[in-house]
């Protein structure tokens, strides 16, 4: 007799705990939630930096190494293992995964608000204004026609609205940090071409994400259009309350964290807890809790320190290990595999060139029509069409949404890496701006013309610079009057990958290159140092900032360098000395700039050995109390040494002593001198201007020394061991003075023993080269990164 058998209820597999009791209790740690999600957070974050770092040759920014591990990492590549997958990503921990996922990302979309200034968007030209309209317009309409045709194939069952709205959100964004990155690194931040970018990439960034909105609320479960009325309606009047309930609060709280003074711990708690909360009513109206971020970090007052305390506090951590696992995450979710057939890779490609085609072709009309040449307007349709985390939001709520399935969705995520990855080579391919300045005749120290100004680029990293570099300054201006000495103080910023990088980039400004810091409100302790010092002496200082990755800020340094016409560029010396007096490196990439600017460098060059130069604090006029040593040998970097020590001495405050060495006739030099004969003759003519000078002044002096060994040499210098400065030609053609090869090969022989700790811990250095125009490498491309230099940098270090 036949029995009906009972329905069999479904079985739902346990969760998991959080922590197992150890591989000794016979227990697999990667069976439990903490042990698996530690694993899973080290293998993604290596993953994507080991990606970036090999994609860093091709100026790629990270956005596209983690959108590739995402999607390596998934069933498109090692996801094809199912074994891989079970172990490493196994179904019942995507919770966990893509909950704190999530969470990185909504701390990250509070930091992209934080970047973004409303009141620079409503400063946005009408030209900016135009052209990112039709960046999102055309490419909006072509992605509508593109979802027709999508819906019709691959995408069946899916609302005709809310895909249509979905597709031509998706390709009409601009990543607005992703291009910024980009812009930084090819130098184009303060070209016209960077400057409309960056306007019309932040209007189009707050229009996307209005879209975006509506595309949420349209994709609601309930077919009811009422439902998607109301939900609008409660997202506009969350953004009223925020404006005026939430902002009146966090204003308060960044006036009183004043500048200077830490910000309480409490200000920083509150104002992550607003984040979350805003994120969780946001969720519950139904238009995704990354928008209550988003708009929490908008209204966040952007002067003062309060803004600029809150991405460092969690900037690191977001970026660095939580936002890689949202890009794993949506890796996860792409199985490239699912594109397969003629139709479906015609489509790709349909995409691709609908999401091109409307980018480009719609900024590219719009700015010829403001009379924007045509390359620079087709650099400007191709930086636009970059892609980024905000293109792959989109189209992660629209696949949890059911709107996209995996084949759109795997479509649409190619889309927006192949767009993206073009882009710098396009734009370096097409637009490459003049970064020479005009010709000019002295770029050295030495001239002609002695009364003639002397233009200086000062370079500094941090306020421990800043101090000696003042001092410096007013050893260096002497008695002349107004105008003859003008000091452009260049702060040297790095340009990281950290969000906290691309408020930096908004201090952009439209004359100079780098950019000046012109709006009172952006000036920081560094400036306001240097604006003060110039309101007391009569020298003409201006503040700017590079900022760039340190690998081609070299560059920044010798355009400014170049179009600013400046006689003499100071560079700090990558190592600076601790109080037990021995000299500590800052990183290998600084001693790296400082041999690409000597290289490259359009004129001459000096390398600042901080000691402590007049002390911590900046010295009054009255109190200049230096003694300045100049060591003679001879050759050309000698004599502009001693051409600067010439210009000191008329600082009434300045003992200025040469010491010039003659070598005896058995004495062999190192390296032997070239053209003997016409570098004594210009040996001699600079000496007797000093003799001149001497005869004027009593604090001028000087001395004679024969040397036969190195011994003599070193007697000598220690002699002079307790001199506040010593100005030393780079090349000087003396023998080595120490047994021990030297790290540093741009300080020359001489430089680098009066820079050991051996010899000296009071006295700083400025080791100068002279420009020469035989050797000089501006002519040559400023990104050369060929052997040659290689070769220069690994045998020095």
């Amino acid at each position: 007799m036949a029995t009906n058998a009972a329905p069999t209820a479904p079985v739902c597999s346990a969760p998991m705990k959080a922590t197992s009791n150890g591989a000794f209790q016979k227990e697999n740690p990667l069976d439990f939630a903490l042990p698996l999600l530690i694993v899973q957070i080290i293998l993604v974050v290596s993953f994507t930096r080991l990606l970036a770092f090999l994609l860093r040759p091709l100026r790629q920014p990270r956005v596209i190494a983690e959108i590739i591990g995402g999607i390596l990492l998934g069933p498109s590549a090692l996801g094809r293992h199912q074994k891989f997958l079970d172990i490493i990503f196994p179904k019942k921990s995507m919770t966990v995964l893509d909950t704190l996922a999530n969470i990185g990302l909504l701390y990250f979309l509070f930091l992209v608000g934080l970047e973004l200034d409303i009141r620079a968007i409503r400063r946005t030209g009408t030209n900016s204004l135009i052209i990112a309209v039709a960046g999102i317009s055309l490419p909006f309409i072509l992605g509508s026609g593109a979802s027709v045709v999508l819906r019709s194939t691959l995408n069946k069952g899916v609302s005709n609205i809310v895909f249509l709205v979905f597709m031509g959100v998706a390709l009409s964004i601009t990543a607005f940090p992703v291009l910024a990155r980009i812009l930084a690194e090819l130098k184009l931040l303060t070209t016209d071409v960077g400057r409309i970018a960056m306007s019309a990439a932040a209007v189009n960034d707050v229009v996307a994400w209005i879209l975006l909105a509506l595309a949420i609320a349209l994709s609601g479960s309930d077919s009811s259009y009422l439902v998607s009325v109301w939900v609008l309606l409660c997202g506009t009047a969350f953004i009223v309350f925020s404006i005026f309930v939430l902002k009146p609060i966090l204003s308060v709280m960044a006036r009183r964290s004043p500048e200077g003074e830490p910000v309480k711990e409490l200000y920083i708690c509150i104002t992550l807890s607003i984040v979350l909360a805003a994120g969780l009513i946001t969720d519950i109206i139904g238009i995704h809790a990354l928008f209550g971020a988003f708009v929490v970090g908008i209204i966040i007052p952007k002067d003062g320190p309060f803004a600029g305390v809150l991405i460092e506090k969690i900037e690191d951590l977001v970026s660095g290990l939580f936002l890689p696992l949202y890009f794993a995450s949506s890796g996860l979710k792409t199985n490239v595999a699912t594109i397969e057939g003629a139709q479906s890779w015609g489509l790709l490609v349909l995409v691709i060139f609908t999401a091109c085609f409307g980018k480009i072709v719609g900024t590219v009309v719009l700015a010829m029509l403001f009379k924007v040449p045509f390359i620079e307007a087709l650099a400007l349709g191709v930086l636009m069409n970059t892609k980024g985390l905000v293109e792959l939001i989109v189209l992660n709520i629209g696949k949890d949404r059911k709107v996209l399935n995996d084949q759109t969705f795997a479509i649409l995520v190619l889309m927006a890496l192949f767009t993206t990855f073009i882009t710098t080579p396009i734009v370096m391919a097409v637009y490459k701006p003049a970064r020479k300045g005009k010709p000019y005749k002295n770029r050295r120290i030495q001239r002609q013309d002695f009364d003639s100004e002397l233009r200086v680029l000062a370079c500094f990293h941090s306020t421990r610079n800043i101090p000696t570099l003042i001092n410096l300054i007013e050893s260096s201006r002497g008695t002349r009057k107004k105008g003859q000495l003008c000091i452009y103080a260049m702060h040297l910023m790095e340009l990281s990958e950290r969000s906290s990088a691309i408020s930096m980039i908004h201090k952009a400004r439209k004359n100079g290159l780098p950019f000046w810091n012109k709006k009172p409100g952006d000036q920081n302790q560094m400036v306001i140092a240097f604006e003060a010092y110039q309101q007391l002496r009569s020298v003409v200082i201006r503040p700017m900032t590079a900022i760039s990755p340190l690998n081609s800020i070299h560059e920044d340094i010798c355009t400014s360098a170049d179009r600013k016409r400046a006689a003499l560029i100071i560079m700090p010396f990558h190592k600076h000395q601790r109080v037990d007096g021995t000299m500590e490196s800052l990183g290998h990439s600084f001693h790296l700039v400082n041999q690409r600017v000597l290289r490259h460098a359009p004129c001459s060059v000096g390398i600042l050995v901080d000691r402590g130069l007049g002390g911590t604090t900046q010295v009054v006029a009255s109190e200049v109390s230096y003694s300045v040593v100049v060591p003679f040998f001879g050759g050309q970097d000698d004599r502009e040494a001693l051409a600067y020590g010439m210009r000191m001495a008329e600082h009434p405050g300045i003992k200025l002593t040469l010491i010039k060495f003659t070598p005896k006739p058995e004495t062999a030099l190192n390296p032997p001198k070239a053209d003997v004969g016409a570098e004594s003759k210009k040996d001699n003519e600079i000496f007797s201007e000093f003799l001149n000078l001497s005869k004027s002044s009593e604090s001028v002096k000087h001395e004679a020394i024969a040397m036969g060994s190195r011994e003599d040499v070193i007697a000598a210098l220690r002699s002079m061991s307790n001199s506040t400065l010593f100005l030393v030609g780079r090349t000087s053609p003396a023998m080595p003075l120490s047994d021990r090869s030297s790290d540093c090969p741009e300080l020359g022989h001489v430089g680098s023993y009066l820079a050991s700790s051996d010899f000296s811990t009071t006295s700083s250095i400025l080791v100068i080269q002279q420009y020469d125009p035989s050797i000089n490498a501006m002519e040559k491309p400023l990104d050369d990164t060929n052997e040659a230099s290689n070769k220069t940098v690994s045998n020095g270090v």
